[in-house]
Parts: structure tokens; sequence; C-alpha cells
């Protein structure tokens, strides 16, 4: 690795890299993006086109990825590969994979050297990544310190309204998903539900809950029958996930996000059309920006006050998750 000339990482860089390496996704995945983009950014000489990078050997490629990471930290060695041993365990107890990307994940990296930048506004993988060096029970810290890893199942949803708001309506219905070590996914429309379901099914051992709008029925179908026996599935009884807002909250919401909603407005929110059209309709009537679900879902969030912003609807949802791969465990 002598003869390898390159550009060493940026403390940014070193943690970006680190960060995208302890995510939850497929191992296979993440590794080989995150090898590659250091080797293609960072490695002067020998130099390598991107795709003959994915296709090198598993193992030449974690040696010099690695080698650029440790140099780059401009630390004296490293003896204590407690972190790496347990990040491979983890991988290995939540994914199914073949001894070639078992290669990417035996590797020597020295996460030691970067817990020192890791503090409380750093997130939530890098704060688990000082549990595993320090901790005897990594899930009884995911819980103490509400770290979501170990990440224990996985929540497929279609868009970000539920990635956003589901954590904390299930907090406040006392299931903390940072706690239990539930993980919110926003697929992306209800087809990129099911190629994340398909693709997720095939590798993940963990329970998957699927959350899907009321106009699914096709997706609902498509899923239904490769569910495994600790995964769940559920149709919203009517339209999308903003839907099952109360309307109390979503006119706080929408006050906040306008400073000031007149009775027109107010009106408007009380005819039984679909809920986006008529956010869109309010934020067209006002001259504003395109109303957008990501923003307007942390409005939302903001103005959850009590219980009596959790709708019936959603307060199923919550248990059902609660109790996904429970059941099983049980029976």
């Amino acid at each position: 690795m002598n003869d390898l000339k390159f550009k060493p990482l940026t403390k940014e860089q070193l943690l970006i890299s680190i960060d995208r390496l302890t995510r939850f996704k497929e191992p296979e995945v993440k590794y080989v993006r995150v090898f590659c983009d250091i080797l293609t950014s960072n490695l002067i000489s020998p130099k390598f086109k991107r795709h003959n990078l994915e296709n090198m050997d598993y193992e030449d490629l974690k040696n010099m990825a690695e080698y650029i990471i440790n140099a780059s930290m401009d630390v004296v060695g490293n003896d204590n590969y407690l972190i790496n041993q347990r990040l491979y365990d983890y991988e290995k107890s939540v994914f199914e994979f073949g001894e070639d990307v078992e290669k990417l994940l035996k590797n020597k990296i020295n996460y030691n050297a970067v817990l020192d930048w890791i503090d409380g506004d750093s997130v939530k993988n890098l704060k688990w990544l000082k549990s595993l060096a320090q901790s005897t029970d990594i899930e009884e810290d995911r819980f103490r310190y509400s770290l979501r890893f170990p990440v224990k199942k996985v929540v497929i949803a279609e868009g970000a309204t539920e990635e956003t708001l589901l954590p904390e309506f299930a907090k406040r219905c006392g299931y903390d998903f940072d706690k239990e070590g539930v993980f919110v996914m926003s697929a992306g429309g209800k087809n990129q539900v099911v190629k994340l379901f398909y693709r997720l099914s095939e590798t993940l051992k963990l329970p998957i809950f699927v959350l899907l709008d009321n106009d699914a029925d096709e997706n609902f179908n498509q899923i239904k029958p490769k569910l495994r026996k600790n995964d769940k599935i559920h149709l919203l009884n009517c339209g999308e996930f903003e839907d099952l807002l109360p309307l109390p909250l979503v006119k706080r919401a929408l006050d906040y996000e306008l400073s000031n909603i007149s009775i027109m407005e107010q009106e408007m929110l009380n005819e039984h059309a679909p809920r986006v059209k008529i956010l869109e309709e309010v934020f067209k009537t006002r001259g504003l920006h395109e109303f957008k679900k990501v923003e307007f879902s942390k409005s939302v969030k903001k103005n959850i006050l009590s219980e009596n912003d959790i709708s019936p609807e959603i307060r199923c949802i919550v248990d059902e998750i609660r109790v996904t791969g429970v059941e099983s465990n049980i029976n």
C-alpha cells in the first residue's frame, strides 16, 4: 500500500464516510459506494475508473479504502477492533450476505480515532458508534439514550409525511421508535414501496411493517403474498396519511405555516375532498409557493399538543407496528 499516492480525507470527509458506513442500508451497497467514492475522489495514483472499482475484488477494494481512511486520520496504530467486530456481528444478524461481502465488513478501519469528533449534535448512527466502543449491552444503551440503533424492525411508508410524523405519534402513544429500534423508510411512492419491500424481504432478517395509502390496492395485493411470518401490511381505510390527521391539528399547523388562516380557508378545510388537494388550493389562493408535504409535516409535528391530536387509525397503526415481529415470537 505504500506505493499509493492519495489526497488525505478532511475531517468532514472522514465523518461523512463513517456516517454512511454505519447507516441502516444493505452492507454491500453502502460499503462499495463509500469505498469507491473515496478512491475516486482521493486516490491520485494508481487511478481507476468508477466501473473498474465497482468490479474489483472486494478484498482489494477494502484494503485500499481502509488504508486511505486510516492514513488520513494521522494517528499511531490501533489494536482495538471491538467496534469493527460489533459492526460485523450486527450486520450479520440483520442482513443475509455471502463471503464476498464479508471481505468488506472484515476491515480494520480505525473507528476509535473519530469517537472524539462525535457529539450531541451528531446523527444517531454516529452516536451509536460510541455505544459500540463502550457499552456492555448495546440494546440497553439504545433504549436508555434513544439511539434507534441497533435496528430491530423496519417500517416502509410511501412518503416523507409518515417518516416525519409516525415516530412522533408513536412516542405520544407510549412507543418510542428510537428507544425500540424502529427504523422508518420513505420509499417515495406506492410503486417504490413494492420494489423496496421485495428487495429488503430477500436479504433482511428483521420484521417489516408496510404502510400504504388507500388507493394502493394493487400494490397491497402485490406485497401480501410475499409477506414473511414476521411482516405486516396496513392499507389505510381512506385517502392518504394526511387525511388521518385530526382537523384541529391541521388548522393549527396551517395557521403556524401561514401566520393566520382566514374564515374562508377554515371552511375549505371542512370540505370532504382529499386533504392534500385542499391544502394545495389554500396555498394557491394565497399566492404562495406550492404546497410541500415535507415542510407541512414538520409544521404538523410542531403543533401536536395532546392525545386528541392522534386519530383512532393512527393509534391502530402504532399498535400494529408495536406487535410486528412480537406476535410470531410468542406463538
